[in-house]
């Protein structure tokens, strides 16, 4: 059985959100270095505070000051700090319930190690030298034995409010394709297109999954289908992609290879883009050393009909 392959993938992007009153006043709050609860018609007090009640789901925005002090409620020890953590060197994380507050907010302890933390312990706000309006303004907290400071009873409301955060995104994780688009990409290698046929249905799909997603069955018949094609459907991408040197706008197609009953995506060049239609017949283009189609172009034959594909869009 040939070697599966596996590799290192990383997702990310930018993830940007706007802020209701209530999220902009907390975070605009901590910018200032002053921490907003939210009070509930019962008279309780959230922390962080929530723009509806989790328990009756009434509007809530009658924002108050709470201190920067609270008691540790329950913490867990992190030996081995990841990238983007509060901190880089071990730290407790904890719920912390701040004087005034009755939910725990959860941060990260700067603590010397497990054996000083534990449940009841007191501690304060360390703030961030350079504060943006966003929770990271908390840098963490720290052990703290002295007296629960004054607060000045802030309403929530400040000049210059944040009204939006952009906050990254990022997923390390190793993917592995598994047998069957294994062995379909290898096949690629060699600039072979291999799918696999359902014994069910005879239905042949490529990228192979394994098994037929119609019958449900385990396919291993191995079936090469292509190089040339139909484009089925197409987009025009105007947006520059990171790390991507492709001038815009390009078009990205899906593509029924001859012989395949599911279409593939791929780059649609040699022809300018508007000038891309379904029904246009293609063959891949590889660059030397490249282990797949670089991008497909017409093969200048003419048009598929459209009965031939219309089952594929």
């Amino acid at each position: 059985m040939p070697e599966v392959l596996k590799a290192p993938l990383v997702v990310e992007f930018p993830f940007t959100r706007s802020l209701g009153p209530v999220q902009s006043a907390f975070l605009t709050g901590l910018r200032e270095r002053v921490v907003l609860g939210v009070k509930t018609a019962d008279g309780r007090t959230l922390v962080p505070p929530v723009e509806y009640d989790p328990v009756t789901a009434e509007d809530l925005g009658e924002l108050v000051e709470v201190a920067p002090t609270g008691t540790v409620t329950t913490w867990a020890w992190n030996h081995e700090p990841r990238r983007g953590q509060p901190l880089d060197t071990p730290f407790a994380w904890v719920l912390v319930r701040l004087d005034g507050a009755d939910t725990a907010l959860l941060h990260a302890l700067d603590a010397p190690g497990p054996e000083v933390v534990r449940t009841g312990m007191r501690v304060r706000v360390r703030w961030a030298a350079q504060r943006t309006g966003a929770i990271t303004d908390i840098a963490c907290f720290e052990p703290y034995d002295g007296d629960r400071p004054q607060i000045a009873g802030h309403d929530g409301r400040f000049e210059d409010m944040v009204t939006g955060i952009v906050a990254p995104a990022r997923l390390d994780y190793v993917y592995s394709p598994g047998r069957a688009q294994s062995a379909y990409i290898n096949s690629l290698s060699s600039r072979r297109t291999v799918g696999e046929r359902c014994p069910s249905c005879r239905k042949v799909y490529v990228p192979p999954r394994g098994a037929c997603p119609t019958c449900g069955v385990v396919t291993s018949e191995q079936v090469e289908v292509g190089p040339r094609g139909t484009v089925t459907t197409y987009c025009i991408v105007n947006i520059k992609a990171r790390n991507l040197d492709i001038e815009v706008p390009y078009v990205y197609a899906h593509i029924a290879l001859d012989g395949a009953d599911l279409a593939l995506h791929g780059r649609i060049g040699g022809i300018p883009y508007d000038q891309v239609r379904m029904g246009l017949r293609v063959e891949p283009v590889w660059t030397e050393g490249g282990r797949y189609p670089d991008h497909y172009r017409p093969t200048g034959e003419p048009d598929a009909e459209y009965d031939t594909y219309k089952e594929l869009l």
